[in-house]
């Protein structure tokens, strides 16, 4: 019997992944149902979303930097990006100190885009959302999946996490300039 072996048993980690499995199956299902009714009107499917939603939050991203907090495969990345650029919303460049690396830009019509979805978001029905209200009401904040981050740093990384970090920090002062104030009356 190894040292892991040791520390639990093979019942408490089959029972710990197949929990977590199904949670997250079910919980994808839902996040997935409301992402997809949010970004319909726009003709757009969930990875050029997201691609556009890290373009827009990280500002200047490498497609690889997209491909790993999009949790993507790096082709992923690059021909949904290729596809957005085709429709006028992200423009790619390589930088002077770093041939290598491809980087992605929301254009203005990219940045008004996402404006005006963040502006629609309340247009479609949010399940987890409104199955979130009920914790929100008794604990006066949403979960905050402290235990689930941590789950997430151990396999993805510290990188990972900054990143996320970062995003949803200039997310959150993104929704206070003034361009999103006034897309956001409209």
């Amino acid at each position: 019997m190894g040292l892991a072996e040791e520390l639990y048993t093979t019942k408490e980690a089959m029972l710990y992944s197949q929990r977590v499995a199904q949670l997250s199956k079910a919980l994808w299902k839902a996040v997935e149902k409301d992402w997809q009714q949010w970004i319909k009107p726009y003709d757009l499917n969930i990875n050029e979303h997201h691609i556009l939603w890290i373009s827009y939050h990280l500002k200047g991203a490498s497609i690889s930097d997209v491909a790993k907090f999009g949790v993507m495969h790096v082709s992923t990345a690059f021909n949904f990006s290729k596809k957005l650029e085709e429709r006028g919303y992200l423009t790619f460049s390589k930088r002077d100190d770093d041939k290598r690396n491809t980087y992605v830009e929301l254009t203005e019509a990219g940045t008004t885009l996402i404006l005006e979805m963040n502006n629609n978001y309340h247009q479609t029905s949010h399940a987890i959302l409104e199955g979130s209200l009920p914790l929100r009401d008794l604990y006066g904040r949403f979960p905050e999946f402290l235990d689930v981050m941590a789950v997430i740093r151990n396999v993805y990384g510290e990188d990972f996490i900054d990143i996320f970090e970062r995003s949803f920090q200039n997310f959150s002062s993104s929704l206070d300039e003034p361009l999103a104030e006034s897309l956001l009356k409209k």
